[in-house]
């Protein structure tokens, strides 16, 4: 009687060799067999041990791209930082620039109106200075008119005369003008022009006994002395208390 038997043959196929019932069947193994499978082992091992060196291969190249573009993204970044500090460097600087220039504007716009003002107060002070002459020579005339024997008429007309100046006055006090009549005050040779000393023991020394011609001045300015005479030869003004 024959009993099937599985062997593998080179082609890796299964034979089934036919043995006699009864019949004792000794399959020996066959060393072709193991040598294929250690062959084979070995070149799963190769296999495996490329693909890693491949692997490790590509894991390297695709770790030197990854390092290269962090390089240029690290690069791009600290230029886009350069162009921020740059940007915000032009921002102070056009900052810094509108402020001097807005504070030129101011000081000029100052300057400017300060110069009008001055223009304006020396126009004034101009006019003023050439009006002053023909107030005193009002004052003149009121005064010699005043001295007259009494007549209606010319009272009249003196009483008009005094109107105007008195309104001319006026007009100048609404300008800042006041007149400098100092009878009786301490001498200030700022303000007062000295055309005559007159000796006084009763009065202090250096104190204005008579006016000339009355001086002016505009705001805090003088514009115009007063022609005045000082006395002399009396006792000291005591110091005034601060």
């Amino acid at each position: 009687m024959k009993v099937p038997v599985e062997v593998e043959d080179e082609k890796n196929e299964v034979v089934e060799p036919e043995v006699e019932a009864g019949e004792n069947v000794v399959v020996e193994p066959v060393a072709e067999d193991a040598d294929e499978d250690a062959e084979e082992r070995a070149r799963v091992e190769a296999a495996i041990r490329a693909g890693e060196e491949a692997a490790e291969r590509e894991l390297a190249a695709d770790a030197g791209k990854l390092r290269e573009e962090r390089d240029e993204l690290q690069k791009k970044l600290s230029d886009v930082e350069d162009q921020i500090e740059a940007a915000k460097q032009e921002a102070a600087d056009a900052t810094d620039r509108m402020l001097r220039l807005q504070a030129d504007w101011e000081n000029f716009r100052r300057r400017t109106a300060a110069e009008r003002l001055a223009e304006k107060e020396r126009a004034a002070e101009g006019l003023v200075t050439n009006l002053l002459p023909v107030i005193d020579d009002i004052e003149r005339a009121i005064e010699h008119a005043g001295a007259t024997e009494d007549d209606a008429q010319l009272k009249q007309f003196v009483d008009g005369v005094s109107a105007v100046h008195a309104k001319m006055l006026g007009v100048l006090s609404k300008e800042g003008v006041e007149p400098i009549n100092p009878v009786g005050e301490p001498f200030d040779p700022l303000a007062h022009q000295a055309v005559g000393r007159v000796e006084d023991a009763e009065a202090f020394d250096e104190t204005v006994a008579q006016v000339y011609q009355k001086g002016y001045k505009m705001g805090e300015k003088v514009i115009r002395t007063a022609m005045v005479t000082v006395t002399y030869g009396g006792p000291k003004r005591p110091a005034e208390e601060e």
